[in-house]
């Protein structure tokens, strides 16, 4: 079992910028897919962003792209999701969640990933952007 501590959340107004973290106590390991997953109010949970440990290979969901960039630290076993240019829309309870792909992961298919393909989680943190 991965352990999954997440910080950086906040109150801020649309446009402005938020980084969240995620300290992960196998990143540095090969080979792990950690994602940040959030959940608006009365919404059902969706992952927005991927990242596979060893090389670092990224997946956005469209709603996100060009605003959110998922990114890790080998040495401070850390996952970070830089957000951009926020909107109320991305209001909600982010989480990062891991999952193990072993030694020889092969094509990483970001696109097909969901909720239940995560076997930890993280306690989760608020962001809201308001207006």
């Amino acid at each position: 079992q991965v352990e999954l501590v997440e910080s950086g959340g906040g109150l801020v107004q649309p446009g402005e910028s938020l980084t969240l973290s995620c300290t992960v106590s196998a990143f540095a390991l090969n080979y792990y897919v950690i994602g940040w997953f959030r959940q608006a109010p009365g919404k059902e949970r969706e992952g927005v962003a991927y990242i596979r440990s060893g090389d670092g290979i990224t997946y956005y969901v469209d709603s996100v792209k060009g605003r959110f960039t998922i990114s890790g630290d080998n040495a401070e076993n850390a996952v970070f999701l830089q957000m951009n240019s926020l909107q109320p829309e991305d209001t909600g309870i982010y989480y990062c969640a891991a999952e193990y792909l072993g030694l020889s992961p092969g094509v990483f298919n970001g696109g097909d990933l969901s909720e239940s393909d995560f076997g930890s989680w993280g306690q989760g943190t608020q962001v809201t952007v308001y207006t």
